[in-house]
């Protein structure tokens, strides 16, 4: 009669049905997923760290995976054929940015300098703007922007949109909501598109889990910031960010180390 009864007044209930459990940068939570988003189909086994972590590599048949590095000014002057002699295949350069104070857009100084190289030494390339879009409006003018800058250039990677939380010096995007967020990322994507060029979002994990509607966001591409041995994000993404520390030849100082996920046909 005891089990009965729970059963009658659901304390037996599933309190997580049609959520799934994901890590998201700091604990595990429980989430309702996204409707038609697509989930990943990375599973652990196919990774692998040969050198204490510095280098994350995938063994699995689904895709052929490149390595590759993004880079901004922070980098310095980067010695790109002794990059690309380590097997680096591809690299996302920072071309611009949006004061998070002022609200201006410049130019990153070493866009030029970083893609005429990277391309000279063979890898292939895509572009990022470091975005403080407080609106649609804003992120419009910088997808603008982004696309107009690259245009002399042979673009075969997405242009990214980089939008950063920043939580000191005043910032003038401090307590944007997630809803914003995803109107801008929406709105920049839709410029980008337009003019020719593969769209993409970039995020941590917090990020992808709670702030951006993915659905809303399907039609980009997805690059992921999620440090670790191995590629966990629930969802699917074409880019992933797996170390802020990576070290090569060619570079002084850390660099963020990436992988691209290419499907096998």
């Amino acid at each position: 009669m005891l089990t009965t009864a729970l059963s009658l007044c659901g304390c037996h209930r599933d309190p997580h049905k049609g959520m799934v459990e994901i890590y998201n940068g700091t604990g595990f939570d429980w989430i309702t997923p996204w409707k038609g988003v697509p989930v990943s189909d990375l599973v652990e086994e196919d990774f692998y760290t040969p050198d204490a972590g510095r280098t994350v590599s995938y063994t699995g048949e689904a895709y052929r995976v490149q390595q590759g590095i993004d880079v901004s000014y922070y980098q310095g002057d980067v010695d790109w054929q002794a990059v690309a002699d380590q097997g680096i295949e591809f690299a996302m350069i920072r071309a611009g940015y949006r004061g998070f104070t002022d609200g201006y857009i410049s130019k990153d100084v070493c866009f030029e300098q970083n893609a005429e190289r990277a391309l000279a030494a063979g890898l292939e390339v895509g572009f990022y703007l470091f975005s403080q879009a407080t609106n649609p409006d804003e992120a419009r003018e910088e997808a603008q922007w982004l696309a107009e800058v690259v245009s002399d250039y042979d673009v075969s990677l997405p242009l990214v949109f980089d939008w950063e939380p920043i939580t000191e010096y005043e910032a003038r995007t401090d307590g944007m909501l997630g809803a914003e967020m995803t109107a801008c990322a929406a709105a920049f994507c839709d410029v980008i598109r337009d003019a020719g060029y593969t769209p993409c979002v970039y995020f941590n994990n917090w990020q992808g889990y709670y702030d951006y509607d993915l659905s809303a966001l399907s039609d980009a591409e997805f690059w992921v910031s999620n440090p670790g041995t191995w590629d966990d994000y629930y969802y699917a993404h074409s880019l992933w960010q797996y170390t802020y520390s990576g070290t090569l030849r060619g570079i002084n100082g850390d660099v963020d180390r990436d992988l691209r996920y290419v499907p096998v046909e």
